[in-house]
């Protein structure tokens, strides 16, 4: 009975132990902010459009060139939970940039668009490639809240793009070409001048 006893006792060890070691990955990360309210630690500048903080916002804003301009981490993201607020003042066409990389002012990426209204904001575009991946329904529409502030969320992870406007879901869909995608989050200002976008609240959780 002893012998039985102890074999059984260890018999339980071992499955507690594997139970142990089969338990899910380490916790997810914690959100953590892209942007300290201060400066642009942590962003690279591209192009000649005007990027500064003010009252901790960061703005946007189109300079003399008139040209595009954006403002990338120097940090990769792949998988990853983005979450901000936006708040478009004049022509507020801007948008967020995923999985990009740039060689000056070309971008190689995809966009959550941020437009004035009825211009999909939340639609994801693909630059310098295939165009409008998904653009939103004409009822969606009625989420943007321009000259006020906007709470944007951007889930990818994978092929899988995920994007709600207040709260409201916009885009549900796979791609194999972003799977296979690595690269900065940046925002952006459009060409043709007279842009102005406040951000804040910027932050990421990596999947």
């Amino acid at each position: 009975m002893k012998k039985c006893s102890l074999i059984l006792g260890l018999a339980l060890l071992f499955s507690c132990i594997v139970l142990a070691e089969s338990t899910p990955d380490k916790p997810a990360k914690k959100a953590v902010k892209l942007f300290n309210g201060k400066d642009l630690k942590g962003w690279k500048i591209q192009g000649t459009e005007k990027w500064y903080v003010q009252n901790g916002e960061l703005i946007c804003e189109s300079g003399p060139d008139k040209q595009y301009g954006y403002l990338a981490t120097e940090k990769f993201y792949k998988n990853f939970d983005l979450s901000l607020q936006f708040k478009q003042e004049a022509n507020g066409n801007s948008g967020v940039f995923f999985r990009s990389t740039f060689e000056g002012t070309r971008v190689s990426g995809w966009q959550v668009e941020v437009a004035p209204p009825n211009h999909d904001t939340g639609g994801v575009y693909e630059s310098y490639g295939r165009g409008w991946l998904k653009q939103i329904p004409d009822a969606e529409e009625i989420h943007l809240k321009m000259g006020e502030w906007n709470d944007l969320r951007i889930r990818v992870e994978g092929g899988r793009v995920q994007t709600w406007l207040n709260g409201h879901p916009m885009v549900d869909f796979e791609d194999e070409k972003i799977a296979a995608a690595n690269g900065s989050i940046a925002l952006q200002i459009h060409d043709g001048g007279g842009i102005k976008v406040r951000w804040k609240k910027i932050m990421v959780q990596e999947l």
